[in-house]
């Protein structure tokens, strides 16, 4: 019995660790900012260089206890510590380390800083140190206040972003930024007054409405004879114009209504024998504060 209970012991672990390491494989580097001069700033209010890491899964996956590193003969360099909830990235969602080498401010704050001069390579490992998850090589001179970061999150190649042209830099949000709906703007160019988009809601709204008629009909249609096909099988009738000629299943609604309420007559039942009338007398408790003849003053006797 105990190495019953051993077994599943250590198969649910290796499940759940298993789980867990497929979910960590869903982690990227998504977007760095080497030169910070006026970007984001940190809960010191400082302006650091960052590192942006995605979680491309639809579950949530906690980074603690993975290495991030800046250098590859060393891929346990900074250790993400156990213990903080913040290290449970949601799903498609984002988190932010600075690269300020200050560890002591807390457990975002990795142990190294990137050179600006150089070309940064940047790796995250895996709980073991020795697996890698996802790299970048981040090249050099890049300017400031200009990330290096994906098209699309978790996916895509690499850009320079932090100009109009090539998009804004995006710390902790998507790579992706919409600032114009081009379906609205195409509306108002081709159509400023709003008529198509009238014409094209009603057109919708009555289209709805045929179909639906056309489904009530057709609904009406397949109880009618369904109930043509039940009467002829009652009545021992199989030819169609025999039935055509006694009307079965034309009865009026009247027909049915009375039907329904002698059903409903017979079925409710008001007393024990339907042919007998019961009353039964009904005792109220006698209360002075509900009788009237407090109310009336006693006329005085005349001497």
């Amino acid at each position: 019995m105990n190495k019953k209970i051993l077994g599943v012991f250590l198969l649910a672990v290796i499940t759940v660790s298993s789980a867990w390491a497929q979910g960590r494989k869903g982690l990227r580097i998504n977007e760095v900012l080497v030169t910070n001069e006026e970007n984001f700033q940190d809960d010191y209010g400082c302006q650091s260089a960052w590192i942006e890491i995605f979680n491309t899964t639809f579950g949530s996956v906690d980074v603690r206890s993975c290495y991030l590193t800046n250098d590859k003969n060393n891929p346990r360099k900074y250790p993400i510590p156990k213990g903080d909830v913040l290290t449970e990235i949601p799903p498609r969602q984002h988190l932010l380390f600075w690269a300020d080498d200050m560890p002591n401010r807390g457990t975002f704050h990795v142990n190294f800083k990137l050179d600006p001069e150089k070309d940064n390579w940047i790796g995250l490992y895996d709980a073991n140190g020795r697996d890698l998850i996802d790299s970048v090589t981040v090249p050099a001179g890049i300017p400031a206040d200009h990330s290096y970061a994906r098209v699309e999150d978790g996916v895509g190649q690499w850009v320079i972003k932090g100009d109009k042209g090539s998009g804004y830099v995006t710390p902790s949000t998507n790579n992706v930024t919409l600032d114009k709906n081009e379906k609205i703007e195409m509306f108002e160019t081709h159509d400023p007054f709003g008529v198509g988009m009238s014409v094209l809601a009603m057109l919708i709204v009555f289209t709805g409405l045929l179909l639906l008629y056309l489904l009530f009909r057709g609904i009406g249609q397949i109880s009618v004879l369904v109930k043509k096909r039940n009467a002829m099988r009652v009545h021992g009738i199989s030819d169609k114009d025999e039935a055509r000629e006694k009307g079965l299943g034309r009865e009026s609604g009247e027909i049915y209504a009375a039907i329904a309420m002698a059903l409903y007559q017979h079925l409710e039942v008001h007393d024990v024998e339907d042919t007998i009338l019961t009353i039964n007398k009904v005792k109220k408790a006698y209360s002075p504060w509900n009788s009237k003849i407090y109310s009336l003053r006693e006329v005085p006797n005349k001497k």
